[in-house]
């Protein structure tokens, strides 16, 4: 018989809604519990998702007798503190991207886990989505050859408040850890651990990356060309140019989406994909395989991958001088 698993969120802002969405949708999980800084707040999600347990702060979630995992869905600025307590408490754990401020961090995260015989992966969504699942089948099957270059950004403008998530330097606010990040996860994922980083940004007036650009190149020449704004609509999209075709994934590319494949005939062949959820079905989908299987960590986004991934990120930021409030070296 399939076990059923009991989930817990903390932080019930918009995305936390839409995983809780996507949840009641998949046949072996459970929305379990919930916790908030606020009693009210998670009474109110509590009940609209069948939630059977609601907490006023995230410390008393960790007394809930009934949860296999808990899905983080804080502010970057928290994702540390919450995943090592929740480790602690002895709770596997899914956290939301940002997997932390920066490296040091992230490794202390892992460690615990590790430790502790827990697992642990960061909720990198695009990740686990059929079009990058679908993508890199195409690429291995050398559809269109060796990738030569990669080409992504991500914008929107934002509407300015100082106090908000994006724009409060304390909340790890900016372009790059909100948004910079895919289009870095995307070079990553398809070139590797970049030789030289390059970047500028644009600096608000609350002293976060409002806008970044960044250029990777590679010890055999191949670059990457990655942008994000808060300040502007961009088209969202990802080129991978290989040296027999192109991929070209359509807006948002991060997101549930198309793709193209450009073959030397200049032709676009169509992938296209049905959605019956947000998206966030699929990497709570990954967690539960796992879980099922015994796994501390998943294959398909090792913990050696996040915190890869999260030295690069403190390259860039390196490059650009974005240091966060109270934030330690390391």
């Amino acid at each position: 018989m399939q076990k059923t698993y009991n989930w817990g969120i903390i932080g019930l802002g918009k995305i936390a809604r839409l995983f809780a969405e996507d949840l009641a949708k998949l046949d072996n999980a459970r929305l379990s519990a919930v916790a908030s800084r606020s009693q009210e707040r998670a009474d109110a999600f509590a009940k609209e998702f069948g939630a059977a347990h609601a907490y006023g702060s995230y410390e008393a979630m960790m007394e809930c007798p009934e949860l296999d995992v808990v899905y983080i869905a804080t502010p970057h600025s928290l994702h540390h503190e919450n995943t090592l307590m929740c480790l602690n408490a002895g709770f596997s754990v899914l956290c939301e991207k940002a997997f932390a401020l920066n490296a040091r961090q992230a490794e202390e995260m892992v460690n615990l886990a590790r430790s502790r015989g827990l697992f642990l992966m960061e909720a990198l969504w695009t990740r686990f989505l059929p079009t990058t699942t679908k993508a890199l089948e195409l690429i291995q099957a050398d559809t269109i050859g060796r990738i030569q270059s990669v080409k992504a950004d991500f914008g929107f403008k934002a509407p300015y408040d100082a106090e908000s998530r994006l724009f409060n330097p304390a909340l790890a606010g900016g372009a790059l850890l909100d948004i910079g990040l895919y289009p870095v996860f995307l070079a990553y994922l398809m070139l590797g651990e970049p030789q030289e980083v390059h970047a500028a940004a644009r600096i608000g007036a609350t002293q976060v990356d409002e806008e970044i650009g960044m250029l990777f190149s590679y010890a055999d020449g191949r670059m990457a060309h990655l942008h994000a704004t808060l300040r502007a609509h961009t088209k969202t999209e990802a080129f991978l140019y290989g040296d027999k075709g192109t991929l070209h994934w359509h807006t948002r590319w991060h997101e549930p989406s198309n793709f193209s494949i450009i073959g030397e005939d200049g032709r676009p062949h169509n992938h296209y994909f049905e959605w019956a959820t947000n998206g966030y079905s699929f990497e709570a989908q990954e967690v539960m395989r796992c879980l099922a299987e015994g796994r501390t960590e998943s294959e398909l986004w090792p913990l050696d991958k996040t915190l890869g991934l999260m030295r690069l990120l403190d390259r860039v930021r390196r490059e650009v001088g974005l240091v966060y409030p109270g934030e330690v070296e390391g």
